[in-house]
């Protein structure tokens, strides 16, 4: 069943190259979509502002540290073949190998922890980076660089690692901290915002 649905999305890439075009996008620059996006919950002004986003922000940069050195972890202990190395003669590899073991899929992990770590404080924030990081898993496989199983282990140990850090005892520093660092650029912002009001009428 698992390598069936790698080889119909995997198939269905590789005989549609503008779909495969789309994947590869997605695959090589989610990491930049995903900053992106931390980046406009974190700095956003005005009615955009939101104290629970930029907690969302502060989970997800050490949620997504905590997956990937656990990732690291079971990638050591269980050195799965890549698809494209486990069957070389049904898989299309459209993309540059790697030579990382296949389970868990590093990609997923990382986008999974960011979106449950944002879901679990900012709903809308959520939902978004949760629809880029399916889309990152699913180009994946289709490229032909995971299994289903890799970027599903990704998704599982990255949601873990979310829901470990929503625990109160670590929730409540994690949160303190966000508001800090927000407070240290609103009133940065705020400072140059006064000062180029004064240039403006001198």
């Amino acid at each position: 069943m698992d390598f069936d649905l790698y080889q119909r999305l995997n198939g269905l890439a590789d005989r549609h190259h503008a779909l495969a075009d789309v994947f590869r996008f997605i695959a090589q620059d989610g990491q930049l979509l995903f900053l992106f996006l931390l980046a406009a919950l974190f700095f956003a002004r005005g009615k955009w502002r939101s104290r629970n986003a930029r907690h969302g922000v502060a989970a997800a940069g050490f949620s997504a540290l905590l997956a990937l050195a656990a990732a690291q972890v079971i990638a050591s202990l269980w050195d799965r073949p890549r698809p494209y190395e486990a069957h070389p003669g049904d898989a299309h590899l459209l993309l540059s190998p790697s030579p990382d073991p296949s389970f868990p899929s590093d990609h997923a992990t990382a986008a999974y922890t960011i979106a449950v770590a944002i879901l679990l404080r900012h709903r809308k924030g959520g939902v978004l980076a949760l629809i880029l990081a399916t889309l990152v898993a699913v180009s994946r496989v289709a490229l032909g660089t995971h299994h289903p199983t890799d970027v599903l282990g990704g998704a599982a140990l990255g949601a873990l690692a979310a829901l470990l850090l929503w625990s109160p005892p670590i929730r409540r520093p994690l949160h303190r901290l966000a508001d800090r660092t927000g407070a240290l650029y609103d009133r940065a912002t705020g400072s140059l915002r006064r000062q180029g009001a004064a240039r403006k009428t001198q």
